[in-house]
């Protein structure tokens, strides 16, 4: 079989006649016809649908009743003629049948004997008559016995069980399924003296029993109704019939269904016989329980696997569930619980299941409740009422839920249908984004009709925190719905406060905001963010004309002090409205430049920084922020100048754009007087609180004594309110700063033909706007003076290292650096201080270039020491480590034998400024190397006849020995050390020196006792040379 037939697919609008022919089990008996029958029940009366050779037919059941015939006669009739239908109707008996049928056993066990006897006597009888003799008789009576006896077993054996079969089929026939009795079908097989496991009795019973099963199942694509297998199990039971025979029927019943569906060569009647022996596994599998495991082989036999199998049982067993969840609505009741979970256990459904479909039910009937509202909400003509009934199904929600939470909490809760709990719309229509949009308007709804009555109850809080979680909002969804109906509500009482006097009688101001604020559950932030939206909007109504009135200030306190909003609050409301209109009158101010500012303007600045009542410290901020911004762009056009010329020109209309605009503008809005000075006033510029600076600082140089503070001059001064100081970083202030001083110092630069150029130098005017730049860049003193005196220095510098370009400091370069520093203006300890960095830079390179070039020695070094000459700053360690190497190497090759510690070990290494271990280490490094070297040189010296040479060679060694005490040395010619050690003692030297010399040339006492009396020999001559001396 193929295993699709297990597989779920739609019913067809056309559904397929099921066809089902009866097989017998036994081979021997033959069906003719076979019907299917299904019993419906019409409240008005009994309709009975049945098929018959395949195609189904319908029939009312008419029942002539007489007038005498009570009303149990003619139902009793209608169900036999129903019955009769399920199993086929009654059987008539053949005449010997009916014979055989009307004697009781003891009669056809006394006609069995006569029967016999009579055969028997009639066979004695004929052989007697034709053979003539006992022996022919004999054997008639034998063969005539046989017979009779065989004709008695043959209806004993054959027409006493057919007959019993047709007993018992007329029997069930006759009667109601519901009526028919185990005992009285065992009375039936006693009766006629047969076993109920006779073939023809036991094929009747499975026929009987295959019938009903279909007659039970339902058919043309309706679905189970729940008792289907309780039904069958009652029949079996009555019946008799053992399990393996009763399973052989419903697996004959499902061969029939697979023969049925391959005649079929329609896709939807397929589908039909699909879903048929879906039903029949899953009813059969109910009726044997347990057993059905191996009673019931339906992956053997129809080839399918054990998952299909459970798509069968699982399908079945959901449609059922369903059906019975259809009866649930949203007053359940604890007894319907129990029994829905009664009925998933006998469905066999599992938990999980049961749980997913209750709950999907539960939410369908939630989605229902919404979907009334959603389309009440969107109805263009909706009333009053109609909201009234969004309300209403919002409640039943509501009431639904409260209901399953507390069947959740109850005490028999483990007996109920699994699911309880909760409403959840995850999963269904309305868990989506489509649909959330829905679900806020009603949430909304809700809200708004929580706050009808001008509070909100404490329930209603309750009520909406359960709506929320139930339209799964998040929380600050819900509270922004919350609070935007919440506000309108608010705002809708305020104003009934304000105008009905209220607000203004009590009082506490604030006590009475709170307290409304807890009527409604509302957040006092918010109402304060309401609060500062009305005032925003008062005085919004009241600047239109451009200014406030006395009238409008006392309103617009009055309501300040009702809504307790504090003034730090207001300030900010009036510095964003105000602001923005005094902004753009001071950026038509600026806007008109220095030809513009006329008194027009003026009156227009002054009547907007009063008429708008804002405090000096805004209006000034708002002013200074737009004059920045013409600032900044002056600046932008300085840099993107080509030439110091004219960067210098842009940032002097920035100063003009400050005296001429700025300083207007600051005095209109502080209200001073305009009128400029005339030329005989004097006007005292008075200097930075910020960092004080002293006047011999001031005085120092040229440039600053031009632009210090006290400085008398004439004119109006610029204003410094409004500077750069955060606009800038303090590198770029400065160097803006410094081009326009270099602008003053070097004067106009003009270019002209040929690469030529004039310098047109500037008087001191310049420098009165240089100080102005000072202040518009927000420059201190301090800094004033670090550029000017930097500048200063850096002009000094350059022309210093040109005149002591090879760091020689003579009287005539001291005469150009005066000279020098009286044009720079310079003062002097910064002049000899710049001096002393260039020739001490000189000074380093040439001792760098002495040292690594060997010129100088320990002793020219300990003389620039004393000079006052840093050597550990202007030489390199690495230098000084070479220096003091070839030190102590020239000590070790001097010829001399002399070696003193504390000179080599401390002094040398303390001028030389380097670490006296590592020295120490580098000594005996350089000894250990000598000494050997001075060995073989000796010797080699000796061979060359040098004993001058000798001698100065064997020092060298000693000198060595004392730095590093060594072994005695070996040598391959011993005769060589000891004219080695003769040389030496001709030399006279010190005895220690000649005892130490004989340790180190190993010669015993005896041979320098020897040597020292043949200290007046000659040393051999060139012509014995051969003779004393053997290489």
């Amino acid at each position: 079989m193929n295993p699709s037939i297990l597989l779920t697919q739609q019913p067809s609008s056309h559904p397929t006649l099921l066809l089902t022919p009866f097989l017998n089990p036994n081979p021997n008996q033959t069906l003719t016809k076979s019907i299917t029958v299904n019993l419906r029940r019409n409240s008005n009366r009994n309709r009975y649908i049945y098929r018959y050779g395949g195609y189904k037919h319908s029939c009312n059941v008419s029942v002539v009743r007489c007038s005498s015939s009570p009303p149990e006669t003619t139902s009793q009739t209608e169900t036999n003629a129903a019955v009769s239908d399920v199993f086929g109707g009654k059987k008539e008996l053949t005449a010997l049948q009916s014979v055989v049928e009307s004697m009781s056993p003891a009669v056809r066990l006394a006609s069995s004997v006569v029967v016999v006897a009579g055969a028997v006597a009639a066979g004695y009888g004929l052989g007697l008559r034709i053979g003539g003799n006992r022996s022919a008789s004999i054997g008639g009576a034998v063969v005539l016995g046989a017979a009779g006896a065989g004709a008695v077993y043959a209806m004993n054996s054959s027409v006493v069980p057919e007959i019993a079969a047709v007993s018992l089929h007329n029997y069930v026939a006759g009667s109601d399924p519901r009526d028919v009795k185990k005992e009285d079908i065992e009375n039936i097989a006693s009766r006629y003296g047969v076993s109920k496991q006779n073939e023809a009795f036991n094929a009747e019973l499975c026929d009987i029993y295959s019938r009903y099963v279909l007659s039970v199942l339902p058919s043309d694509g309706e679905d189970l109704k729940g008792d289907e297998a309780d039904i069958i199990i009652k029949f079996k039971n009555s019946l008799g019939i053992d399990d393996p025979d009763a399973a052989a029927m419903h697996m004959e019943i499902g061969r029939r269904i697979f023969r049925q569906r391959l005649e079929t060569g329609d896709r939807e009647a397929d589908a039909q016989q699909r879903r048929a022996f879906q039903k029949l596994i899953y009813v059969s599998t109910l009726v044997f329980g347990e057993a059905s495991g191996f009673l019931l082989p339906w992956k053997r036999v129809f080839k399918v696997t054990e998952s299909q199998v459970e798509v069968a049982i699982r399908d079945n067993a959901q449609r059922l569930f369903a059906s019975k969840l259809k009866l649930i609505g949203q007053d359940i009741q604890p007894e319907e619980l129990i029994t829905l979970r009664d009925a998933q256990l006998q469905c066999r459904l599992s938990d999980e299941l049961a749980e997913d479909m209750f709950r999907e039910h539960i939410r369908k009937l939630v989605e229902a409740n919404i979907s009334t509202s959603v389309d009440v909400l969107k109805s263009r003509t909706r009333t009053a009422k109609d909201a009234r009934l969004i309300v209403e199904e919002l409640d039943k929600i509501l009431a639904f839920n409260n209901l399953l939470v507390s069947l959740k909490n109850h005490p028999d809760a483990s007996r109920f249908a699994r699911g309880i709990g909760p409403v959840s719309l995850i999963g269904g229509e309305y868990d989506g984004d489509r649909k959330m949009d829905d679900l806020k308007l009603l949430y909304r709804a809700y809200v708004a009709d929580s706050l009808s009555g001008g509070r909100m109850e404490k329930e209603k809080l309750s009520a909406l925190s359960q709506l929320r979680n139930i339209f799964g909002l998040g929380k600050r969804e819900a509270e922004s719905i919350a609070i935007e109906v919440t506000s309108k509500v608010y705002r809708k009482r305020l104003a009934e406060s304000v105008t009905g006097g209220a607000l203004e009688a009590a009082e506490s101001k604030a006590a009475f905001l709170q307290n409304l604020c807890e009527e409604l559950h509302f957040d006092p932030e918010k109402a304060i963010e309401i609060h500062e939206a009305i005032y925003r909007q008062n005085l919004q109504q009241y600047v239109n004309d451009g200014e406030l009135s006395d009238d409008e200030v006392k309103s617009l306190e009055k309501l300040q002090v009702m809504l307790c909003i504090p003034k730090q609050t207001v300030e900010k409301i009036h510095e964003d409205i105000c602001g923005a209109l005094f902004e753009k009158v001071v950026k038509e101010a600026i806007a008109a430049g220095v030809d513009g500012y006329d008194a027009d303007v003026k009156q227009a600045v002054r009547k907007a920084a009063y008429g708008l009542r804002l405090t000096r410290g805004v209006a000034m901020s708002i002013a200074g922020k737009a004059v920045r911004k013409i600032f900044i762009s002056y600046i932008q056009r300085s840099r993107a100048s080509g030439s110091r010329t004219e960067a210098a020109r842009e940032l002097k209309k920035m100063i003009a754009f400050n005296n001429l605009v700025v300083t207007e503008l600051v005095s209109d809005i502080k209200g001073e007087s305009s009128e400029t000075p005339t030329e005989d006033a004097v006007i005292d510029v008075e200097a930075k609180p910020v960092d004080e600076v002293d006047d011999e600082e001031w005085e120092s140089l040229q440039t600053l004594r031009k632009v210090k503070p006290a400085r008398m001059t004439t004119g109006k001064p610029g204003q410094t309110e409004i500077t750069l100081k955060d606009d800038l970083p303090d590198r770029d202030r400065t160097d803006l700063y410094k081009t326009y001083l270099l602008y003053c110092l070097t004067g106009e630069v003009t270019r002209v033909p040929f690469g030529a150029q004039i310098t047109t130098k500037k008087d001191d005017s310049e420098y009165v706007f240089l100080k102005q730049l000072g202040g518009i860049l927000g420059l201190t003193d301090k800094e004033i003076v670090e550029v000017h005196r930097s500048l200063a220095e850096q002009a000094f510098t350059q022309q210093a290292e040109v005149i002591l370009a090879d760091g020689q400091l003579t009287k005539a370069r001291v005469s150009q650096l005066n000279e020098l520093q009286r044009q720079v203006g310079l003062p002097s300890e910064y002049a000899q201080k710049i001096i002393k960095n260039i020739t001490s830079t000189k000074m380093a390179a040439a001792l760098e270039t002495a040292v690594g070039q060997g010129r100088l020695s320990i002793r020219e070094i300990r003389e620039l020491k004393g000079s006052g000459i840093e050597l550990d700053v202007m030489v390199s360690l690495s230098l000084r480590q070479n220096l003091f190497k070839k030190t102590v190497d020239d000590i070790f090759s001097s010829g001399t034998g002399e070696f003193d510690e504390v000179e080599v070990y401390e002094k040398i290494p303390e001028d030389l400024g380097i670490d006296a271990n590592k020295a120490r280490d580098v000594v005996h490094e350089l000894a250990r190397t000598r000494l050997s070297n001075s060995l073989i040189q000796a010797v080699s010296l000796l061979r060359q006849r040098n004993t001058s040479g000798v001698v100065s060679s064997l020092n060298d060694l000693l000198a060595c020995d004392k730095a590093v005490p060594a072994s005695p040395l070996s040598w391959e010619v011993p005769e060589e050390l000891a004219d080695l050690f003769s040389i030496y003692i001709k030399n006279d030297p010190a005895p220690e020196k000649l005892s130490r010399l004989q340790h180190l040339l190993s010669i015993d006492d005896a041979t320098a006792e020897a040597l020292k009396e043949m200290k007046d020999r000659a040393v051999p001559t060139s012509e014995t040379s051969e003779e004393e001396f053997v290489f």
